[in-house]
């Protein structure tokens, strides 16, 4: 009877640290999302969206930067580096 008890509450105790487990780790709303495809759906074309926006403007920013730097390099007249980065800069403005 004793040994039945122990393994009663060792079931039990199990039981409550993985309900806590789970609801530590929002179990329940990911299988509410996976079970519901609209969900899936909206939650990757808004992730996407944000991801296609943030890309852009990192590019954006990023690619300003570098052309900004290479102006710089460029009116320093180094004779061989600052001849490329200049024709680079210029290809970069007239594509604007």
């Amino acid at each position: 009877m004793l040994i039945r008890k122990k393994k009663i509450n060792l079931l039990s105790y199990s039981i409550d640290r993985l309900s806590k487990i789970l609801e530590e780790g929002n179990f329940t709303e990911l299988t509410y999302i996976l079970g519901n495809k609209k969900e899936i759906i909206k939650r990757n074309l808004i992730a996407g969206i944000f991801r296609g926006v943030g890309i852009g403007i990192g590019v954006t920013i990023i690619t300003a930067i570098l052309v900004l730097l290479l102006q710089k390099i460029v009116t320093l007249n180094i004779p061989v580096i600052g001849e490329y980065i200049g024709d680079i800069v210029e290809i970069v403005e007239r594509s604007r």
